[in-house]
C-alpha cells in the first residue's frame, strides 16, 4: 500500500472502532462509516467488501496494537502459565473497557465465512503471536506446543463469547483462562 491508501485504510479502522464502541454491531453501517472516514462508499468497498470484513480487519487492528504494547511493557510474571494468563487478561480487560467494540469484533468473527479467511487467518496469527510471546516460546514453536497455543486461544475466544452473551462473569473467565494456562507446564 502507498502511504495515502495506508493512511486512508488507518481512518476507515479509526470511524469503525469509534462507530463500534458506540453502538455495537448494528451501529456499523458502511455508509455511514464512508463518511465519518471521509471516503467515497465505493472506495470503503474496495478496501472491505463487507462489514464482516471491516470488523474482523478491526480486530486485527485492535490485536495488532496489543501485541505492540505487550512488547513494549511485556509481562512480568516468571511462569509461564502465569504471564500467558496475565497477558490474556490483560487483553480482556481491554475489551472490557470497550464492550460495544469487543462485541462487534467478536460477532464478525464469529460470522466470518470462507470469504473473510485471510482476515479470520490474521487475526488468529497475531493471537498466537501474543501467546508464543507470552509464553516465550522459540519461532516456530513445536508441533505440540501449537496445540496448546491454539487450545489457550480457542479458550480464550470461547470465554469472550460467554462474557459477551451474559452467560460468564469475569471471575469465570479468569478462572477458565488460568485453567487452560495450566496446560503449558504439561508441555
Amino acid at each position: 500500500m502507498t502511504q495515502r491508501q495506508e493512511a486512508r485504510r488507518r481512518s476507515i479502522l479509526a470511524a469503525t472502532t469509534r462507530l463500534a464502541s458506540r453502538g455495537g454491531f448494528d451501529a456499523v453501517q458502511m455508509r455511514e462509516v464512508a463518511e465519518s472516514s471521509n471516503v467515497a462508499l465505493g472506495t470503503l468497498y474496495r478496501y472491505f467488501p463487507s462489514k464482516i470484513h471491516l470488523l474482523v480487519a478491526t480486530m486485527q487492528d485492535q490485536l495488532e496494537q496489543l501485541h505492540e504494547t505487550l512488547r513494549k511493557r511485556p509481562p512480568t510474571e516468571t511462569d509461564p502459565a502465569a504471564r500467558v494468563a496475565g497477558t490474556l487478561m490483560r487483553a480482556f480487560r481491554a475489551m472490557q473497557r470497550e464492550p460495544h467494540l469487543a462485541d462487534a469484533m467478536v460477532r464478525a468473527l464469529t460470522f466470518a465465512d470462507r470469504s473473510v479467511s485471510a482476515e479470520v487467518d490474521a487475526v488468529s496469527r497475531l493471537t498466537t503471536a501474543i501467546i508464543v510471546d507470552a509464553m516465550d516460546l522459540p519461532v516456530p514453536p513445536g508441533p505440540e506446543q501449537l496445540s496448546v497455543v491454539r487450545v489457550i486461544e480457542h479458550t480464550w475466544h470461547s470465554a469472550l463469547i460467554t462474557w459477551l452473551s451474559g452467560r460468564a462473569s469475569i471471575a469465570q473467565v479468569k478462572i477458565d483462562i488460568e485453567t487452560v494456562c495450566g496446560l503449558i507446564g504439561r508441555r
